[in-house]
């Protein structure tokens, strides 16, 4: 055998495994290629390691940032609480300068101030949650004044008018049809018309200056004479001085007038749509019940309470009584034809007889 052939025969392996011998090149590509994946992982350790600190330096400057705002946000609460318990629980002094005795004087300094200041906070909330004022209207009319004998209290949003926006206008409120006749027919003498809402006064009055240019909404009264009870706005008609067995109440929620459901007519709630004719039913149910000179309102509102369309069920009603009435008229008319038959009859029977 010669040499070039033992230099072949010694770069393959033998499948028998007697020949074992690697050529010193491929050791040598081998080992570089091994040492290029040693190096590339390394530089990704060193990377990943790398990533982690400036996580951990980024995790430990956000926790700082942190600490240091809790603490700052509990210094300035600390020092709020502090001058809220000094100027609310600090007694009052007169004019002189003397410090006035209270129902807390005779408690230690601390007790005394917390006491003060609880109590003026509940004073403030209570402030909140009531009306501003225990009357919200003031007596009614005397003579030579007419003093209408019912009131009508009218939610505005939704029931008058109707909060419409778009991208050109904006927010704008939309006038509901039919309510130029509706204040027309109800307003005084029939009734003193109050428009009662939880809306505030800012957006109320320039609202109302446009849709009652004739000036037939007597009062208005606003969010600041609501009672706020479990996050909604009650109308609390105790307070409006006068006699609930002559208030009517128009509104669409009934968390709205939950203390006296008996006074309300619970209507729809308006969409905003251009066909609605209720305010023309309403109109002519309230005037019903003006001109019948109904005794307690609320007997007749309760009846009507039980329908989901009060309204809706008047005008069934209305038509039933018309077609009562036309029916009663049509009795009438061919009653007096039946009278007529028996007079000239009767005197015609008794000169016969006599005879």
């Amino acid at each position: 055998m010669t040499s070039t052939d033992t230099g072949t025969t010694a770069r393959y392996l033998s499948k028998e495994g007697n020949l074992s011998q690697v050529p010193k090149e491929d050791k040598n590509e081998q080992s570089e290629s091994q040492q290029k994946k040693d190096t590339e992982h390394e530089k990704e350790r060193i990377e990943q390691q790398k990533m982690e600190e400036e996580e951990t330096k980024k995790r430990e400057a956000t926790w700082k940032t942190m600490k240091y705002s809790f603490i700052g946000f509990g210094a300035s609460f600390g020092l709020l609480g502090g001058y809220m318990i000094y100027q609310l629980g600090s007694p009052k002094v007169d004019e002189n300068g003397q410090i006035i005795e209270d129902e807390f004087s005779s408690l230690p300094p601390v007790q005394q101030f917390t006491s003060r200041m609880w109590r003026e906070l509940n004073y403030y909330q209570k402030m909140i949650q009531e009306p501003s004022r225990k009357k919200l209207l003031p007596d009614p009319l005397t003579h030579p004044y007419i003093q209408p004998p019912y009131t009508l209290i009218l939610e505005m949003t939704d029931v008058l008018v109707h909060p419409d926006w778009t991208y050109q206008t904006g927010w704008r409120f939309k006038k509901r049809p039919g309510v130029d006749h509706f204040l027309e027919q109800v307003a005084p003498p029939l009734f003193e018309i109050v428009v009662f809402t939880a809306d505030q006064g800012m957006t109320v009055f320039p609202i109302l200056d446009a849709l009652d240019p004739n000036g037939y909404i007597m009062y208005r009264l606003v969010r600041d004479a609501t009672h706020f009870v479990d996050g909604h706005h009650v109308k609390d008609l105790s307070c409006l001085n006068r006699d609930l067995k002559k208030v009517i109440v128009v509104d669409w929620n009934p968390d709205s007038v939950k203390f006296h459901k008996s006074n309300t007519i619970l209507v729809p709630r308006w969409k905003g749509n251009d066909d609605d004719l209720m305010l023309v039913d309403l109109a002519a149910f309230l005037r019903t019940i003006a001109l019948a000179d109904v005794d307690d309102v609320r007997e007749t509102l309760e009846y009507y309470g039980q329908f989901d369309n009060p309204v809706e069920a008047f005008r069934e009603n209305q038509r039933k009584l018309l077609e009562q009435i036309e029916e009663r008229q049509r009795l009438e008319k061919d009653k007096p034809a039946v009278l007529t038959t028996r007079g000239s009859w009767s005197p015609s029977f008794l000169n016969k007889k006599m005879q």
